[in-house]
């Protein structure tokens, strides 16, 4: 059980994943320094609230913190646009990827390129690479 164990945490997806997590709460840490120090005064600046935690409603005994809620997803819309830049930089650079498939001209099944014949209407391919 204990070898099982040892190849379940060495095996490489868990290792990769366990890193970008950890990197990913560092990542998050940064951004919510960059939110809470440079975004939120220059908003400030701007409108005259440089912090939201402080706008609430009271009610009763009790206070509806909406604020608080605001500078989470002010933090979270930045994260989430940084993310999509990083993934289409990311994109860019790696260039599109080479085909592995193609459709049948007869029923548009998807086929490996390599097939000569469909699986699904038993067509004859023309054209298969090998």
């Amino acid at each position: 059980m204990l070898k099982e164990f040892k190849a379940f945490i060495m095996r490489g997806n868990l290792v990769e994943i366990a890193v970008a997590f950890i990197i990913g709460l560092a990542f998050a840490g940064v951004v919510t320094s960059f939110v809470k120090d440079i975004i939120t005064p220059i908003i400030g600046a701007i409108f005259g609230q440089p912090d939201f935690s402080a706008l609430k409603i009271d009610i009763g005994k009790g206070a509806i913190t909406y604020g608080s809620f605001l500078n989470a997803v002010l933090t979270f819309v930045i994260v989430a646009f940084v993310m999509f830049m990083i993934v289409k930089a990311y994109n860019r650079a790696t260039g599109p990827k080479a085909a592995t498939t193609r459709d049948c001209p007869f029923c548009l099944t998807t086929v490996p390129l390599a097939a000569t014949r469909c699986s699904a209407c038993t067509a004859q391919l023309e054209g298969a690479t090998s």
